[in-house]
């Protein structure tokens, strides 16, 4: 005979089953928010259909790697960032606040991400040498080639968030 209590406990371990079982199915996302038109959360099956970049460049130990990703610019832009014509004004005081996984935080400003202001690539990648990033890295990082150090080449992207300067 079952007991209350035992239907209490099995709908309990179901329920925690459940959710982690969803939990481990669930791909991994990273957002866009703040000061956007369109808050965004993209996967990595979201960012393959984005025009996708390729560059190569040295990782941290100084091996040369290929990167495959999307120009943050153009992530910025399907949000709605102001960028191009528009990034005048008051909206130079708008920068990028990328968060991590480990609460690691860098900042870039939009000038530095713009085309119309900068021949650098900031991407926002998701394979490294034609493979998923490795965890710890992934499964976004952002890779800027033109920096000298790699502080700012943030690991496991979880946010990008478009602040503004209110000074």
């Amino acid at each position: 005979m079952i007991t209350a209590n035992r239907i209490v406990i099995l709908f309990f371990v179901l329920a925690v089953t459940t959710t982690a079982a969803y939990s481990q199915t669930k791909a991994p996302a990273f957002t866009i928010e703040g000061e956007v038109t369109t808050p965004l959360t993209l996967t990595a099956e979201a960012l393959a259909r984005f025009k996708t970049t390729e560059l190569r460049a040295k990782d941290h130990d100084g091996t040369e790697r290929t990167y495959k990703g999307v120009n943050l610019a153009t992530l910025l832009d399907s949000a709605g960032v102001t960028l191009g014509a528009k990034l005048r004004g008051k909206n130079l005081r708008k920068y990028i606040l990328i968060k991590a996984a480990d609460a690691y935080e860098v900042i870039y400003s939009l000038p530095e991400v713009d085309p119309e202001f900068t021949n650098q690539t900031i991407l926002l990648a998701y394979l490294v040498d034609g493979k998923p990033l490795a965890k710890g890295d992934g499964p976004f990082r952002i890779v800027a080639p033109a920096d000298k150090k790699h502080a700012r080449w943030i690991r496991e992207v979880t946010t990008i968030k478009i602040v503004s300067s209110k000074e």
